[in-house]
């Protein structure tokens, strides 16, 4: 299927790794210019190479990181019609699970909130005059499960996702009068660097558990998260959903929460 995407630009956050890595590859193949963020890069975003490619350097806990990535990319390519909010997780420095709500400090609840909400306020803020210049563009915020599925474990990234989620749907209610589509995508647990990288969440949950880091990517989290899949999400099963809802074949498509969740959300 066409996704009539080519010759669009687009800025895609945390696009060295992961789901931003499968969303920088799939809006490659299908003709979009990207310029894709991250606080570094990875032999893996380098090997996909070409014209259309343009890696910024960002930390996006800086308040003025997430307009001057619009910038480069009005500056380098002309414009902008999809930005994709994808970074998010653990801040900086940060490993999660956190295994209840005594756990976390005001500090890490700031930070969180900073890196998973505030920083991608400020990249719509300056996203929005520039998709309007266009005639209009397309945001997509990647959110999680847990933003609706409450639980004591990492119980501030829920609630800077739950936030999120809010963010999206008032946004899209302003704006997809002029023509700017925002929508969301709340991934399950996906087989990321947030998983698989040393002392990520695979270890800190193996430690809990008494087993090895292979055991609770391959049925430990599965069995625990009920996912009905029995596996974590691959992160090019997120990206389609992503590159789909970027899509003019998404035209009537606004103010929508997609899961992409391996059967995480059980409610209605």
């Amino acid at each position: 299927m066409d996704l009539q995407l080519s010759g669009r630009v687009a800025v895609v956050t945390g696009a060295s790794k992961g789901i931003g890595l499968a969303v920088t590859r799939t809006l490659l193949d299908e003709g979009v210019r990207v310029v894709a963020a991250s606080r570094k890069s990875t032999p893996e975003l380098e090997a996909l190479g070409g014209t259309g490619l343009l890696h910024v350097p960002v930390d996006l806990m800086d308040p003025e990181a997430p307009g001057r990535l619009v910038a480069r990319a009005v500056e380098e390519f002309g414009g902008l019609d999809i930005l994709v909010n994808n970074a998010g997780g653990p801040p900086p420095g940060v490993s999660l699970p956190r295994f209840s709500f005594m756990a976390p400090t005001d500090d890490d609840w700031r930070e969180m909130f900073e890196f998973n909400l505030f920083s991608i306020v400020r990249a719509v803020r300056a996203a929005i005059p520039e998709m309007l210049r266009r005639g209009g563009g397309s945001i997509v915020n990647v959110s999680s499960g847990n933003a609706r599925q409450p639980a004591p474990m990492n119980v501030d990234y829920n609630a800077a996702k739950a936030g999120l989620n809010n963010l999206t749907k008032a946004l899209s209610e302003e704006f997809a009068p002029q023509g700017i589509r925002v929508n969301t995508v709340s991934p399950g647990p996906v087989r990321t660097a947030w998983w698989t990288e040393e002392g990520g969440a695979a270890d800190i949950i193996a430690a809990q558990a008494g087993t090895d880091r292979d055991s609770v990517m391959d049925s430990v989290a599965p069995e625990m998260m009920k996912l009905t899949t029995g596996r974590l999400v691959d992160p090019q099963e997120v990206a389609d959903v992503i590159a789909l809802l970027a899509s003019p074949r998404s035209a009537s498509t606004t103010g929508a929460e997609f899961s992409v969740d391996a059967g995480f959300l059980k409610g209605v």
